[in-house]
């Protein structure tokens, strides 16, 4: 029995050790190190359509009136002396943003009612202010032609046109046209103005005829009567300081910008209102 429990130990002894006999446990996947996650890239996502703007607005939905800004921004810079020989005049290219502030006043007097501006190409209205002499000269029909080409298929129930008007300088047969300064006199005997001549023309969108302007008002007949005793609300004096030694030098005074611009406002403001009416 002994000699058997021997043989039995040393056979054992033989054996390699269970536990490298048996087959591996299955281990679970060595842990990976944690990283901080990051986070989910998004595709870009494309952009959202904006909201159109007003003018976007205007020009993508109905058309109630087209305008046609054309005071072109020459400044007039004019001297009048004591005679013709002391006359001088210059036509001074300046960018105030006229013509914008034009537009913005047309669509403050035409309230709720849909605008849309019409462009045109620079220089398009150079042959309408600056004609070849002819006695038989038609500017309605010049005007007319204009507004039909710039028109287009804008379809536009009507189309307000502002541009440069002419008046007459108090006293005298001297034609002030347009937007400028003039001074007068000589020396210590002068004297400074800032003058706004403008002209608006109402056209209908189908025919393109010229609509009849606002009928006669009592204020109206108050300022030819004022007119014809030297006053003039298209002038206002202002202090000769602002009229530039040399023309050129109008386009960088920005004083001289800014009173311009106020004057414009003011006669804009005035002469609009009675065209929109109800």
């Amino acid at each position: 029995m002994v000699r058997i429990a021997v043989a039995l130990i040393a056979l054992l002894s033989l054996l390699p050790p269970a536990a490298a006999q048996a087959p591996p446990a299955p281990t679970a996947p060595p842990a990976q190190t944690a990283t901080p996650a990051k986070p989910a890239t998004k595709k870009a996502a494309k952009p959202k359509a904006q909201p159109a703007q007003p003018a976007e607005q205007a020009a993508a939905g109905p058309c109630g009136i087209g305008v046609i800004a054309a005071t072109q921004d020459p400044f007039i810079v004019e001297k009048i002396g004591l005679t013709v020989f002391g006359n001088e005049y210059a036509e001074v290219p300046v960018s105030w943003g006229l013509d914008d502030l034009v537009f913005a006043r047309v669509r403050a007097a035409a309230g709720a009612t849909p605008l849309r501006r019409i462009t045109y190409a620079k220089g398009a209205f150079d042959a309408y202010y600056h004609p070849k002499p002819s006695l038989f000269r038609n500017e309605r029909e010049e005007l007319t032609n204009l507004v039909r080409q710039f028109a287009g298929n804008a379809g536009c129930e009507r189309y307000v046109v502002v541009t440069r008007g002419e008046g007459m300088l108090p006293g005298t047969n001297l034609p002030l046209r347009g937007l400028g300064i003039l001074n007068r006199g000589i020396g210590i005997i002068s004297h400074s103005f800032l003058y706004v001549y403008l002209g608006v023309t109402v056209f209908d969108g189908q025919s393109f005829e010229i609509r009849k302007g606002p009928g006669v008002t009592l204020e109206a007949v108050v300022k030819r009567m004022a007119d014809s005793f030297g006053l003039d609300e298209h002038l206002r004096k202002v202090d000769n300081s602002l009229f530039p030694v040399a023309a050129a030098d109008a386009a960088s005074n920005t004083t001289l910008r800014d009173n311009m611009r106020d004057f414009l406002t003011e006669r804009l403001d005035k002469t609009l209102p009675p065209y929109f009416a109800p």
